[in-house]
């Protein structure tokens, strides 16, 4: 992460309006986000384990924050949460990662959706808050965030989720959910290529891509087929993945005349084998990018970053599925929070340790925290 004149991240919440009337303010709202921030970066998963980690920190905490009445009670998070606008702390969140994140050239950036399943109530009709995230693999780094009301919504939150991100050079991955022509020409307009996975949801345009390829030898393609061979093993797992490209789409385009950025159809046939049992699978996609296989397996390859890098780490490490905050605008809230906070660790280019064993050395040293935020989240410590 770069922080060479870039702003603290505590500079970028004095644009989040505080919610509360005046005269009911006991505590800044700079330093409930911070030490709710803190106490996530360190594993507190509700209300209650962040006042915990407050009064357990409230001695080092005061080098950097006011806390002119001590630490915030669990309600006070919980109110505040509950009310701010999360477009106001999606755009915090956004302006930091800007001044933040790397100019790559094709940047990959994958667009999937994840449910966060704690945050349903049958009995106050509160439906799981679904959030659409947009990870770019190389930065490493969530450029943006919508939330749903559910996954069938998806189709309608990219657009507006795209609309948040300057695409222009960037590589755009979204899986069959997605997969929309006016998806497509948004992203072209933009300045950006793309790459989707074909399913059932667009059945004769999957249909017709399984065709084209049917039978294909991989070892001795047809004239005008690409190919490129990857094979990766890891904890007792072997693959083998082929990957195969073709520029010859003009049959598509007239079948399918609304899909008119379309410059390549592709195929992977993965083999995997595990314990002896072997199994294939084949995918299927459509891209505006040039007929290239190298390229089309590396953009194809990092989408499955949003689900390790990114999903996978919040459920596990983060244990999100399991948070039961609910209420009001906290869910969403606190999804940018933990986002926060995993880019934050992950900032530690030279650890070689687990999420799970950085986060531990967070709650154990303060020193280690200290070495991770300055510059980044706060600036100097304030004057005894």
């Amino acid at each position: 992460m770069k922080t060479e004149n870039v702003k603290p991240l505590a500079e970028y919440f004095q644009n989040i309006e505080d919610p509360r009337v005046d005269r009911r303010k006991r505590h800044r709202l700079l330093d409930i986000i911070i030490i709710t921030l803190l106490a996530v970066f360190c594993g507190a998963e509700g209300w209650e384990e962040i006042e915990e980690y407050g009064r357990a920190k409230e001695d080092w905490l005061k080098k950097f924050l006011l806390l002119e009445n001590g630490i915030p009670q669990h309600d006070t998070y919980r109110r505040v949460f509950n009310r701010l606008n999360p477009d106001q702390v999606e755009q915090c969140f956004m302006d930091w990662v800007r001044s933040i994140k790397k100019d790559i050239p094709q940047e990959v950036i994958a667009i999937d959706g994840k449910t966060i399943r704690g945050s349903f109530d049958r009995y106050k009709g509160l439906k799981a808050a679904h959030i659409v995230s947009a990870w770019a693999t190389e930065n490493r780094l969530v450029f943006a965030q919508v939330k749903t009301e559910e996954k069938s919504n998806e189709i309608t939150a990219i657009p507006e989720l795209l609309s948040l991100i300057a695409l222009k050079g960037c590589i755009v991955t979204i899986d069959a959910m997605g997969c929309q022509y006016e998806i497509a020409d948004k992203i072209v307009q933009e300045g950006a290529d793309y790459l989707f996975s074909l399913k059932g949801n667009q059945s004769s345009l999957h249909d017709d891509v399984v065709t084209y390829f049917d039978g294909i030898d991989f070892s001795h393609p047809a004239k005008g087929i690409q190919v490129h061979k990857t094979f990766d093993v890891d904890h007792g797992r072997m693959e083998t993945r082929w990957h195969a490209v073709s520029d010859d789409v003009s049959w598509l385009t007239e079948r399918h005349p609304a899909w008119k950025s379309v410059r390549s159809v592709g195929v992977i046939e993965s083999k995997r084998e595990v314990s002896g049992e072997v199994s294939t699978e084949k995918r299927y996609y459509i891209s505006s990018l040039p007929s290239d296989a190298q390229l089309f397996a590396t953009a194809a390859r990092a989408h499955w970053g949003i689900e390790n890098s990114l999903h996978y780490v919040l459920d596990v490490a983060f244990r999100e599925d399991a948070c039961r905050i609910k209420d009001g605008y906290a869910p969403e809230n606190m999804a940018v929070i933990r986002k926060m906070a995993l880019t934050l660790i992950q900032s530690d280019a030279q650890s070689k340790d687990s999420m799970k064993r950085r986060r531990k050395k967070l709650t154990w040293s303060d020193d280690y925290v200290e070495h991770l935020l300055f510059h980044t989240v706060f600036p100097e410590p304030l004057p005894a």
